[in-house]
């Protein structure tokens, strides 16, 4: 397919795009913090840090840049993203064995940006319910 988005910076800018686009909802209150300029983003090997994504100042996530994806890091409401993504979304994820513990989130092509989202309001909810588990950063 000649239509299908798989280039990471662009996936994390559809990304973006549609995180700030949100005004009402429970998106609504999303930010992005710490944006990088998108032209000097090497992906390298690890990815490239591209944005946060925060909720009234504190970290939720942040995006990364690879060639072929974009990796979205969850840093609170860590417990509700395997199941967010594995369930309709589709999205591989995986747990980061970090502390405080983190999970990853692959977004592989343009369309699964959408879906991405539903992740996101999971890890949102989730944080809001359990701030003090999260607390750890």
């Amino acid at each position: 397919m000649t239509d299908r988005v798989e280039d990471g910076l662009r996936i994390a800018r559809l990304l973006s795009s549609e995180l700030v686009a949100r005004e009402d909802g429970p998106l609504a209150a999303l930010e992005l913090d710490d944006v990088r300029d998108a032209d000097a983003l090497d992906p390298g090997e690890f990815g490239a840090f591209a944005y946060g994504v925060a909720v009234d100042g504190d970290r939720l996530a942040d995006v990364y840049v690879h060639d072929d994806r974009a990796r979205v890091e969850f840093r609170r409401g860590v417990e509700a993203v395997p199941g967010a993504a594995a369930g309709e979304a589709g999205l591989r994820a995986r747990p980061k064995a970090v502390e405080p513990p983190r999970a990853l989130v692959f977004v592989g092509d343009g369309a699964a940006v959408k879906r991405a989202l539903d992740v996101v309001a999971a890890a949102l909810a989730a944080a809001e319910d359990g701030g003090a588990a999260d607390a750890g950063d």
